[in-house]
């Protein structure tokens, strides 16, 4: 039994990484099919959580020499800003014409930019308890299929009932940016691994909160109402 020791508290951490890593894609496919027919958002939930995984796998055959390219993540990172924000303003009433079917395909492009984006942290993260354990890194991947579709369709029933989660939900993206560009190979070389520990969770802070103030200057700019009470 000792001899498997090892590979049980691998498996354990992976778990526990998947647990806590898969809230955020789960959040991205959430709010990005909300404002789909009731018809059509498991098709979302499927294919944003489809979409998840197979980035998840091409990042873990890439993960070693992603890792050393550097502005990656401060790329990433700015780009997921931009969806943070377009998720909770969304688009203008000039848009309203956009027919169902193409919504879903919209829907499901958000997703996967951003998942193409977060999913490199949680493969390296699995990959670094994996290491070279083929089976280890297949049974993280694996796991965070269901825990996605079971937190997306979660957050999707809770979204519409209580407004302030689409912005914690974009709070949180934008968190992850902030984490995500400091901690870019490029960043790390300037500063130094000890200062990036130092004022990761100030760039994470400062992340969500240029999400949230953009986004509310949007909204405003629109004339459209900003509210957190769940409806009556």
């Amino acid at each position: 039994m000792d001899q498997y020791w090892p590979e049980i508290i691998a498996g354990a951490k992976i778990v526990w990484i998947d647990l806590i890593l898969s809230g955020d894609n789960a959040v991205v496919i959430a709010l990005a099919c909300r404002g789909l027919p009731e018809r059509q958002r498991k098709w979302g939930i499927a294919l944003g959580a489809l979409a998840a995984i197979l980035l998840r796998i091409i990042f873990a055959l890439l993960v070693v020499q992603l890792l050393t390219i550097p502005f990656l993540k401060v790329a990433g990172g700015l780009l997921l800003l931009r969806i943070a924000v377009n998720l909770v303003a969304g688009h203008d009433d000039s848009h309203g014409d956009i027919r169902e079917s193409g919504k879903l395909w919209q829907a499901i492009w958000t997703v996967a930019v951003a998942d193409a984006v977060m999913s490199l942290d949680n493969v390296i993260a699995i990959a670094a308890v994996a290491q070279d354990h083929v089976g280890m890194l297949i049974f993280g991947l694996a796991l965070s299929i269901p825990l996605i579709v079971l937190g997306a369709n979660l957050l999707l029933n809770l979204l519409g009932r209580f407004p302030f989660l689409v912005w914690a939900g974009a709070g949180l993206l934008g968190w992850v940016s902030g984490t995500m560009m400091i901690t870019d190979y490029w960043v790390v070389g300037q500063i130094g691994q000890d200062a990036v520990h130092t004022w990761e969770s100030v760039a994470g802070a400062a992340g969500a909160v240029l999400v949230l103030a953009v986004a509310y200057a949007v909204l405003k700019s629109r004339g459209r109402p900003v509210s957190l009470r769940p409806p009556a």
